[in-house]
């Protein structure tokens, strides 16, 4: 082996992934179809399931009617239990491509598998979507990869229904590697077995964090499906909007309580129209010194922050000589107990949320036991 060559092989190993999301964060190319203004939000509208004609057509042209340009409808609908309604098929494309011809509007369909892909592009669809469920499943996202090749279509990725930021990542390497430069993010929750507030709770650090390293990558939010229920929607659409979100995708169907799939969750398009006009897109362009000053505080509160929490893995370390030093365990459950629940009390005082407070302290003293197994284990 020629000098160097063994580094190189090396780097190239281990810098692949970098290097392809480097190019992904430089090469992607708008989504934007022509004659839709590039204003936030853009939204795109339509039912959960195309059930019958006269459905998506009445429901298309009452959306039509407010001036939105992307009209939604899954034809197939992949279901968390056989025996649901799985979605009309190939004979719902017509009913798209009549709404097409009669609103003007563009059409959106899913897709899950090469077939799907095949079906939906003879059939003139503009944009497509991968559900979560395909998300998830490299070998169906290489697929329907496969079958995109050369193709100029815009595709929308929605996330893996796990929180697993790096899955939803790949389907993106996936995608571009198969030559698509077409490509956006919809953020529709992760699915959780504690189901209280949200159907799919929104965890916006795992959108965020993929914004901080693709920020070119067009950002839609999928309200309905967070909310899972029609009276908390525009709250997720507000938030989605406060958050720097790009667009919207929300179910809307002309009688949402007779819907075939996710009926509590559908809005009609009287209701996205009140949405619509109540939605507050803040400028985040505007010069602000107050707005630096206060960046700047927190930027200082930051770095004490991580000083202390330095100061206090230092303790950790000794802690843990001693404890090796006189043969005792690392961890001791009661002292554990102690500190989450007394820090917890004490940060409700201080105001804070008891539930963020006992996160912190957990991540925490989990690093901290990590030190000290490291002495242990020396």
């Amino acid at each position: 082996m020629e000098e160097g060559t063994e580094n190189y092989q090396f780097c190239t190993l281990f810098q692949f992934p970098f290097c392809t999301l480097f190019r992904i964060v430089m090469d992607l190319a708008s989504i934007i179809l022509p004659g839709v203004t590039p204003t936030r939000p853009t939204v795109i509208a339509g039912p959960c399931s195309a059930e019958t004609e006269e459905q998506v057509l009445s429901t298309a042209r009452e959306v039509a009617a407010q001036g939105v340009k992307l009209f939604r409808a899954g034809i197939w609908k992949p279901r968390t239990k056989p025996g649901g309604f799985e979605g009309v098929g190939v004979m719902g494309l017509d009913w798209l491509k009549r709404v097409k011809r009669e609103t003007g509007m563009y059409i959106v369909t899913e897709v899950a598998c090469k077939d799907h892909v095949y079906e939906a592009l003879h059939a003139g669809i503009d944009m497509l979507w991968l559900g979560a469920r395909t998300s998830v499943n490299p070998f169906a996202v290489q697929e329907i990869a496969d079958a995109l090749r050369g193709v100029d279509v815009p595709i929308l990725v929605k996330n893996p229904i796990n929180p697993d930021l790096e899955l939803w990542i790949g389907v993106i390497e996936r995608l571009y590697a198969a030559g698509i430069r077409r490509i956006g993010v919809i953020h529709r929750g992760f699915s959780s077995y504690d189901k209280k507030m949200y159907r799919n709770p929104p965890m916006w650090h795992i959108p965020i964090e993929l914004r901080r390293r693709i920020p070119k990558l067009p950002f839609f939010c999928d309200p309905s499906h967070i909310a899972g229920k029609r009276d908390r929607v525009a709250l997720i659409a507000q938030q989605a909007m406060d958050l720097q979100f790009d667009g919207l995708v929300i179910e809307t169907h002309c009688n949402p309580d007779a819907a075939m799939s996710d009926a509590a969750q559908q809005i009609t398009p009287d209701m996205l129209e009140c949405l619509l006009s109540r939605l507050v897109v803040r400028n985040m362009d505007i010069p602000s010194q107050y707005l630096s000053e206060l960046r700047y505080r927190i930027d200082q509160i930051d770095e004490n922050l991580l000083e202390l929490l330095a100061r206090r893995m230092q303790l950790s370390i000794e802690l843990g000589e001693y404890k090796k030093a006189n043969n005792m365990p690392i961890l001791q459950t009661y002292r554990y107990s102690e500190i989450i629940e007394r820090r917890a009390e004490f940060g409700e005082t201080l105001d804070l949320e008891p539930n963020f407070v006992r996160e912190v302290m957990q991540e925490i003293h989990e690093e901290s036991i990590r030190r000290q197994m490291n002495v242990m284990n020396h």
